[in-house]
Order: structure tokens, then C-alpha cells, then sequence
């Protein structure tokens, strides 16, 4: 288990991360979110030891990150690191290597790996002749090829396609299904929502929300309703508490100020029977990213 507590970066009489607490626990993902400059690469940088916090104490297991605990530690930065005129294979094994893998059974998984993320190239092309995207995965191989036990991912979709954003999604849930504890930052509230357990927020340094992500969204209230059925815009707007309507789909979007109203659209829009939809539901994650951001800290 992975204990942050009571952290706290200044960097001269700039505060990049203030009295952050955080507890991550094996076979869990944390999602980390937050404009840029929120202090996400900042808090990965002190979890690895980089640098040091200016006060507060980040354990794992109780003891401290030392150099041994960070060979299970896997590491994907946002600035890629592989070396473009070096074949996939050479500097695949030398992380692994790094990370106290055999060689062999490093090369019997880079070619597992290679398949399961549909890499299109062989290993033994230079990075450089790859895609961005397969560059990318590589990246990833990389980072997580020993089995790590931790894995920290600094922006692990930035520039993907939907499809291969979804093989990646997907290698991560594995990752984690096998036991390992995972921290990831997006900007992407979509890839947040589809893959976290837990959820961090930090606007300026300071945590703004933090908990379990269906728990933090009921927080809010069912605020948001689609409903298909004969009631107007007109007629919804007249409606008290519903703050704004618009069309979606085969029907219409409704925000409410208070969850409660939802029982009076209900009654109206049945009063003659059957609708074909009405789903009551809280804000999504970039609704609350976003109503979070616009607010004061």
C-alpha cells in the first residue's frame, strides 16, 4: 500500500502540492486529474524519489521508496523516453534487464506484449521508424515488461486513437486485476471515469475532491436527466428547479438544481402512461472537472 501523507512541495514561494494525502491500495487504479500545473508530474516525481517533498512522508509498504522497491516500480513519463535510433528490442531488454529480468524471459514477453497490444512492427526496428502510436505502446512494453507491482502513468493516452486509446485501457485493467496498485493522470475525463476505482483532484496543489469515483459523482446529486417523452422545452423550462434543457439524441437533456425535481417531470411526462426513456443520473466526471475548475479553491 502506498501511503502520501501530509505532502507538501514548495519550490521557493511557490507551493506546487499542498498537504496532499493519498492512500493507494494493490489491485486498485487512482485516477489524478487537474489543469495543467495542478502538481500531478510534481507528485509522480516525489512518489519516485526524484525529488524531495518540502515536508510530509510518502511510504510504500511502510518503509520508504529506496532503489530496490523502485526495480517494482513501473514508470511511463509524459516526455517519452526511448531511443529512436535503437531497435525496439535492444532497449526493451535493457529495462528489463534494469529491473532484474532475465533476458530470455524478457524476450519471450516482448514478443507476447508486441501482440497483445497489436504493435504494427517488428522488434527489431528502430523506434524511429515507428508510429507515434506504436511508439507509444512500446513505451508502455517498456514500462511494465517485468511485472511491476507498481505503475505509475504520466499521461499514458496523449495523442492515441480511440482504438488504440482502448487496447491500452485495457492493458491497464489487466495490469490491475493481476494485483498491481496503478496511479495515471488524463486529461481526458472519459478514459478517468472508464478506468478508475479512485479519483484524486487537484486544482493549484490543493486536493478539491477524493474518493471512490461513483461516490464522488452521487456527491453531487442526480442533477442530469434525459427523458423522451411528449413534454416540451418550453414545458420543461416552465418547470421549477430545472435550470436548463436542451436536445440530445431522440430527446431532451435536462440539468436540475435539485434532484428532487426529477419526481415532478416524471409525474408530468407519464400522466397519459408510458415514455420511452427517463434516466435521472449525477454529473459525469468532465461536468465535475469542469464545475470544479470554474470554482474558488
Amino acid at each position: 500500500m502506498l501511503e502520501i501523507k501530509a505532502v507538501t512541495k514548495k519550490f521557493g514561494n511557490d507551493i506546487a502540492v499542498d498537504h496532499l494525502n493519498m492512500v493507494l491500495e494493490p489491485g486498485r487504479v487512482m485516477g489524478l486529474i487537474g489543469q495543467n500545473g495542478a502538481g500531478k508530474t510534481t507528485t509522480f516525481r516525489m512518489i519516485l524519489d526524484f525529488i524531495q517533498p518540502t515536508s510530509g512522508s510518502i511510504l510504500w509498504n511502510n518503509q520508504p521508496i529506496d532503489l530496490k522497491a523502485k526495480q517494482r516500480i513501473g514508470f511511463l513519463p509524459e516526455e517519452r523516453g526511448l531511443y529512436q535510433k535503437i531497435t525496439v528490442e535492444e532497449q526493451i531488454l535493457y529495462f528489463a534487464e534494469l529491473h532484474g529480468m532475465r533476458r530470455s524471459d524478457a524476450r519471450q514477453a516482448l514478443m507476447e506484449w508486441m501482440k497483445r497490444l497489436d504493435v504494427v512492427g517488428k522488434v527489431t526496428d528502430k523506434v524511429q521508424k515507428l508510429s507515434k502510436g506504436n511508439a507509444q505502446k512500446v513505451q508502455l512494453i517498456a514500462s511494465v515488461i517485468f511485472q511491476p507491482e507498481f505503475v505509475i502513468l504520466d499521461e499514458p493516452f496523449s495523442g492515441l486513437d480511440p482504438v488504440n486509446m482502448s487496447i491500452m485501457m485495457s492493458e491497464i485493467q489487466r495490469l490491475r486485476d493481476q494485483g498491481a496498485m496503478i496511479i495515471f493522470s488524463s486529461h481526458d475525463m472519459n478514459n478517468v471515469s472508464h478506468i478508475s476505482d479512485d479519483l484524486t483532484m487537484l486544482k493549484k496543489g490543493k486536493t478539491v475532491l477524493q474518493g471512490g469515483l461513483k461516490e464522488i459523482r452521487e456527491r453531487y446529486g442526480r442533477t442530469k436527466l434525459y427523458i423522451e417523452s411528449p413534454l416540451t422545452m418550453s414545458q420543461l423550462r416552465s418547470i421549477p428547479g430545472v435550470t436548463q434543457v436542451t436536445a440530445q439524441e431522440n430527446g431532451l437533456l435536462v440539468e436540475l438544481a435539485d434532484e428532487n425535481v426529477g419526481k415532478v417531470i416524471f409525474e408530468k411526462a407519464t400522466a397519459n402512461g408510458y415514455i420511452p426513456a427517463f434516466s435521472q443520473q449525477p454529473p459525469t466526471l468532465d461536468d465535475i472537472f469542469r464545475m470544479e475548475v470554474a470554482a474558488d479553491v
